[in-house]
């Protein structure tokens, strides 16, 4: 009976991420979970402590010279979502944010650079907040003033590979 189970959840896995596929994850924040606390605003009505979240991944394709990550909530009330993180040049080599040496944040809605933690308006129904990461096949002329709009006009045709997933928040 154990056999049956360990067979059915390595088959699980085995369609969940097909062998070379790049993946996404966090130590901190869980696929489809709410995201803590800690990762949340401090301001606009939110009480957390803006801590960027550390993401880790694996399977970056052979040929990609770097690497972009987002964090976007389609679900903002601004018709066209709500970018809260772009980290980009992030070199190819790098498994998480931790060793992304050299890599730059772009502009985030607020205008600013870095990570800015979910805060949707209060009495919306929980936001989705969708973390990806896009090996690409060229170095791209990305800087401080990169705005996500701009990122994803420049990666047409050079996303080699992606990886995602989403979390929640509502308060």
């Amino acid at each position: 009976m154990k056999t049956f189970f360990f067979a059915l959840f390595s088959a699980l896995i085995a369609v969940a991420a097909p062998a070379g596929a790049m993946t996404l994850q966090s130590p901190d924040i869980h696929p489809n979970a709410t995201i803590p606390l800690r990762f949340v605003l401090n301001g606009f009505g939110c009480t957390g402590q803006d801590q960027t979240p550390t993401l880790t991944w694996s399977g970056v394709p052979k040929g990609a010279k770097a690497l972009a990550l987002t964090i976007f909530d389609p679900d903002a009330p601004t018709t066209v979502g709500f970018v809260h993180y772009l980290l980009l040049d992030i070199p190819a080599t790098a498994t998480s944010t931790a060793n992304a040496k050299g890599a730059v944040s772009g502009l985030n809605d607020f205008g600013k650079t870095g990570y800015v933690g979910p805060c949707p308006p209060a009495g919306d129904k929980p936001h989705h907040y969708i973390f990806t990461l896009y090996a690409l096949d060229a170095k791209m002329p990305f800087g401080p003033t990169t705005t996500y709009a701009f990122l994803r006009f420049g990666i047409r045709g050079h996303v080699l590979a992606q990886a995602s997933f989403t979390a929640l928040y509502g308060h």
